[in-house]
């Protein structure tokens, strides 16, 4: 039988996170054995009128190219993408992993070529965002791996994703319409702020907001959704963090990264399990060891770490960091192959000051902000 979930995600996706409209086209992107998700996401935009593409990715061919491909062949993109992203109108990628560590033992300056190859992609997605002509939202299929990763049965797993992006089954719509109005209050107040303050067990920041605008996440660009983000001023970063979870990228698994910043740029990074990807990773350009991204966590309804930075970076009584590429809507102007997010707890004694007032204590906004 049917899980009911699954046409209910498709139905938001559809017609909130991209909006599809009639005449709209449409590109749906997922492997195999996302096929339910799939399957619903093409019916739904059809629905709305759309025209939908699907476009599959197979387990297995990027650990191909890596094999054989040589350094020209790993750098290509292929013209059909680059057309698609650069004239559709709507996107929509599903993840749903077989192996998670498929990538584990590709050398980094491989995987540091692919990404900045694909680094022209993301400007124009980023770029085609910014002006308004461009609708995209990533998801997730639940599938084996992923939930070995968050080490639930893949039942467990199945509910925990659905918790996070259908918290109102009767209404899920309705339900992100209401985030998106109490997170517009922060928004709101920290447009209006110069600077912030993090201070906790695990960190000590400051950096320069001022001029750059807050972005209020909720269920457009990622499901599930629940965060405040912005670009800060890239040379005003100053002080460390130890992020508090795992951190996955390109396949990699690296724990307790350890960052300092100097006038905006990190000069020194450690990391208890994988510290030479971490520093090859953050050499693969000069924007990659600078911020391209302050956000903080909203979700409540995500209250551990999965392994999975869709779901992470939305803890509430989190905030995180990305390396590398900043959003253009925030004002940010560093540019990076990379964007690298990683987390860091602020439920137990955390702070956050903006134009020194305290704004945020132990995970939770000052009532009056909200």
């Amino acid at each position: 039988m049917p899980d009911p979930r699954i046409e209910k995600l498709a139905q938001v996706l559809v017609n909130y996170s991209v909006g599809v409209k009639p005449a709209d086209k449409v590109l749906i992107q997922g492997g195999p054995n996302a096929e339910p998700l799939l399957k619903a996401i093409y019916a739904e935009a059809l629905k709305a009128g759309g025209y939908p593409m699907l476009l599959a990715s197979l387990p297995g061919v990027g650990e191909l190219l890596y094999k054989y491909g040589n350094d020209e062949q790993i750098q290509h993109i292929a013209e059909p993408l680059k057309l698609a992203l650069s004239t559709y109108d709507c996107y929509i990628n599903i993840m749903s992993p077989v192996n998670t560590k498929a990538m584990t033992n590709i050398p980094p300056e491989k995987i540091a070529l692919s990404s900045q190859a694909q680094g022209e992609l993301f400007e124009t997605i980023m770029k085609r965002t910014a002006e308004g002509e461009f609708n995209w939202s990533l998801a997730l299929f639940p599938t084996h791996a992923s939930a070995q990763d968050a080490e639930m049965s893949l039942t467990e797993y199945e509910d925990f994703v659905y918790a996070a992006c259908l918290p109102d089954m009767e209404d899920p719509i309705g339900y992100w319409k209401r985030i998106a109005a109490a997170q517009q209050k922060v928004v709101d107040y920290l447009d209006k702020a110069n600077t912030l303050r993090v201070e906790g067990p695990d960190v000590d920041l400051r950096m320069n907001i001022e001029g750059r605008t807050f972005v209020n996440c909720c269920g457009t660009r990622n499901m599930p959704d629940g965060e405040v983000f912005t670009g800060p001023v890239e040379d005003s970063v100053e002080g460390h963090v130890r992020f508090s979870y795992p951190t996955t990228y390109q396949g990699r698994k690296l724990e307790g990264v350890h960052v300092w910043f100097e006038k905006g740029k990190v000069v020194k990074a450690t990391a208890d399990k994988g510290e030479d990807f971490l520093l090859k990773t953050i050499d693969t350009d000069e924007g990659a060891r600078f911020v391209g991204e302050f956000a903080i966590g909203t979700n409540v309804g995500i209250t551990r770490a999965t392994g999975n930075t869709l779901f992470d970076e939305k803890i509430g009584g989190s905030f995180h960091m990305a390396l590398g590429r900043g959003m253009p809507e925030t004002g940010s102007v560093n540019t990076s192959a990379i964007h690298w997010d990683m987390v860091c707890d602020l439920s137990q004694g955390g702070m956050i000051w903006a134009d020194d007032k305290l704004i945020y204590e132990n995970g939770r906004f000052i009532t009056e902000l909200r």
